[in-house]
């Protein structure tokens, strides 16, 4: 392939949004691939500690958390018992799935709902944290659109199970 073909297959491949990968040039695509793998690995990681770590300070002193559900948060739909029980479940079981990348589109969907219902169940909230909320909830779209992944189980799952057919 000469330079310049080289040089058009890079461009074609880099301004069609990522909907057509096959554009790129061969020796591009599997490096890229693994790096698109790597960084949504890297999503899931740091979107799953945040939620999960947040789930454990709400175990650590769950007195303190009914009384923020019941004066604080204002769940839309969900009496103040349900909504702790349930977000705090959802901070401790969906990260977990999202790690490991099992049902990862499930657990960052799940994440998002519990990210949303986080914003809308305060009535302010500091700029800061808003921005915070955005950003995780940019990493569960990202994971949303492309999956968990290449490293993730829901990938080798399928993998395993025709090995062993």
């Amino acid at each position: 392939m000469s330079a310049k073909n080289f040089l058009l297959a890079l461009w074609q491949g880099a301004s069609d949004a990522g909907l057509q990968p096959s554009r790129l040039p061969q020796r591009l695509r599997m490096p890229l691939s693994w790096l698109q793998s790597l960084l949504l690995l890297s999503a899931r990681l740091l979107l799953a500690k945040a939620f999960f770590l947040s789930g454990l300070t709400k175990l650590r002193d769950w007195d303190t958390t009914l009384a923020l559900f019941q004066d604080e948060y204002q769940v839309p739909l969900l009496p103040p018992e349900l909504a702790a029980y349930a977000g705090t479940a959802g901070e401790l079981v969906l990260p977990v799935l999202l790690a490991l990348g099992l049902g990862g589109r499930f657990a960052a969907a799940g994440l998002s709902v519990v990210n949303l219902m986080a914003v809308l169940s305060l009535a302010e909230i500091a700029p800061a944290a808003l921005i915070q909320h955005q950003f995780w909830g940019a990493l569960a779209l990202l994971i949303l659109v492309w999956g968990p992944g290449r490293l993730s189980v829901d990938a080798l799952w399928p993998a395993a199970l025709t090995r062993s057919a």
